[in-house]
């Protein structure tokens, strides 16, 4: 399984993949090309110093699709199978999910379906909550509301802030997200509801 990773900032969780195809935690895959959208994307030299190809595509002014047109093509070139957000700050085009149908899966710091977009660390403290945690779901047109594949709890402590809160999910995150792909990798989501592909 070909995987192309999308990245915008320190890319842990691509790292985390990575880490796990070249051990041979997640099976029969590799790492096609690591794409980020900033060139001080501080996840290229990680991504380098693991032999991955990378790829920096910026938007400079362009559209939404025209950029995304080009991602497409780069991920394309190299027969890239799964495409995984890591920390990819834009959101995608209807035509990059179309041309990818099925085969995006994005790692949200929340239990969706509560806490949706931005800040969800944040949101899931000021409502008070006892429990967050993570989820690896598949990406659709709508915000954070492709089907799940897995989640990951992580209790909310009383003295908690932002910051805290946020460094305890990253790290159940990396357990996730590696899950996650595994599960696609060995062709387990023939186990999750019926709109869920089978690689």
């Amino acid at each position: 399984m070909k995987i192309g990773i999308l990245i915008s900032g320190r890319g842990s969780n691509m790292m985390a993949i990575v880490d796990a195809v070249n051990s041979g935690e997640i099976p029969d895959s590799e790492v096609a090309v690591v794409v980020s959208d900033k060139a001080d994307a501080a996840g290229l030299d990680k991504a380098r110093e693991r032999g991955v190809e990378t790829v920096v595509i910026e938007r400079k002014g362009r559209t939404r699709e025209a950029h995304d047109a080009e991602i497409i093509a780069e991920l394309q070139k190299r027969g890239v199978e799964l495409v995984c957000l890591a920390g990819y700050m834009r959101l995608l085009s209807k035509d990059f999910i179309r041309a990818f149908e099925n085969r995006i899966v994005n790692i949200h710091p929340s239990l969706l379906p509560a806490f949706p977009g931005l800040d969800a660390q944040k949101q899931a403290i000021e409502h008070g909550v006892k429990l967050s945690g993570c989820t690896v779901h598949f990406v659709d047109e709508k915000l954070d509301a492709g089907p799940i594949i897995l989640q990951k709890a992580v209790e909310v402590r009383d003295d908690d802030t932002t910051e805290t809160l946020s460094a305890r999910i990253l790290e159940q995150e990396h357990a996730a997200y590696v899950e996650a792909v595994k599960i696609l990798a060995e062709g387990q989501a023939c186990t999750l509801p019926p709109v869920v592909f089978c690689l």
